[in-house]
């Protein structure tokens, strides 16, 4: 979907009106007001909890400073930020201009935290299969009408209208509204589902194995019945038997035009659709933290409007004792993220902006 037509939308629509409300009272106004939750609600939560306590893929957002169990120890991290098919590009280019310089971001990181478009370039630099990205993203930049039918995210229709809408009507990340998106989701009639979507996220990962291939890369998502938080490792891949483009699939799974992806037996949608877009909090307690992110949360193109309150999630993983190096990459004017026929632009400044950062990467690192 085009960002003019999400304009569009939001100026017909109720829910996206110029008084925006939390979707969480959304929910509460479609059904029956100041009624407490059912027994049967109630119900469902606790059946949830008790079923998939044992899959090991829903880890809590932590809300206040605390070192991640996953990081603690480590040296040297990387946290790759989401942004659509614009932000696949510029990281294309940017590592790229990064591997020419001397820095190899397949060896120097212990672990890789990636969501939407950063779980494609974080599993295909850990699985080795970057050049090979990096070359199909040339080949788009070239004939993006190719990707364009590959991936088809325009003239949605009224269920994909409806989650797309709500998700561009949130404001604020509470577990509550990202049920809510999670469930028009779900309900959501996409072009880009199911196998055709698992055979994109293999041409772009690479897995062609269906493994996962690194125990250095992990992929977020949010389960869209419960709201929870889901980071896919390397054991709780193969416990739950999913693959790596799987993973990459559903981080990016932008509700209304992508997906839901069966992650287990979880239907997830985008990692970035929460109040910690780049997930940092599960480097903390690292000792260097390198986090590349589209946009600062304020400025720029988005694709949500939860609030992303990106300084604060890196001030607290700095207050863990985790030294960061922030990189925010920016987008140009009016930018639409999905459009294939940005992926040249991006490559070219994604690769211009390796240039400046190479060195003080080099020395953050060193």
């Amino acid at each position: 979907m085009t960002q003019s037509s999400r304009r569009h939308f939001l100026k017909t629509s109720v829910i996206g009106s110029a008084s925006l409300v939390s979707v969480a009272g959304v929910e509460s106004a479609l059904a029956q007001p100041n009624i407490p939750k059912s027994t049967l609600e109630l119900k469902a939560q606790e059946i949830s909890k008790n079923l998939y306590a044992d899959d090991g893929l829903a880890i809590p957002i932590a809300s206040k400073p605390t070192v991640s169990r996953l990081a603690k120890g480590m040296d040297r991290t990387m946290v790759l930020g989401g942004g659509g098919e614009y932000y696949i590009a510029w990281y294309c280019g940017f590592f790229h201009g990064l591997l020419e310089q001397g820095l190899d971001m397949a060896k120097l990181p212990e672990m890789v935290v990636g969501t939407s478009a950063g779980s494609y370039m974080g599993s295909s630099l850990l699985s080795g299969e970057f050049l090979r990205l990096r070359s199909e993203f040339d080949f788009f930049g070239k004939f993006p009408e190719i990707l364009a039918k590959i991936a088809p995210v325009t003239k949605p229709n009224l269920s994909q209208m409806r989650a797309d809408q709500l998700n561009m009507s949130a404001v604020d990340g509470s577990i509550e509204t990202r049920r809510v998106i999670g469930h028009a989701a779900l309900a959501a009639d996409n072009k880009l589902n199911g196998e055709r979507l698992e055979k994109l996220a293999a041409l772009l990962t690479g897995d062609s194995k269906k493994d996962w291939p690194t125990s250095r890369m992990y992929t977020t998502g949010i389960d869209c019945y419960t709201g929870e938080r889901i980071v896919v490792s390397q054991q709780a891949a193969r416990k739950n038997n999913i693959p790596l483009a799987h993973g990459a699939a559903a981080s990016s799974s932008l509700p209304g035009v992508v997906g839901p992806t069966l992650l287990g037996q979880r239907y997830v949608m985008d990692g970035g659709i929460c109040s910690n877009p780049a997930h940092v909090d599960l480097v903390a307690g690292s000792k260097r933290s390198l986090i590349i992110t589209l946009t600062d949360g304020v400025t720029g193109a988005v694709l949500t409007t939860i609030p992303h309150p990106i300084a604060k999630n890196i001030k607290d993983i700095e207050a863990s004792g985790t030294k960061t190096m922030w990189i925010v990459a920016g987008t140009p004017k009016g930018i639409n993220l999905l459009d294939p026929k940005q992926i040249a632009g991006a490559l070219r400044i994604g690769y211009e902006r390796s240039k400046a950062e190479a060195a003080k990467i080099k020395a953050f690192w060193s």
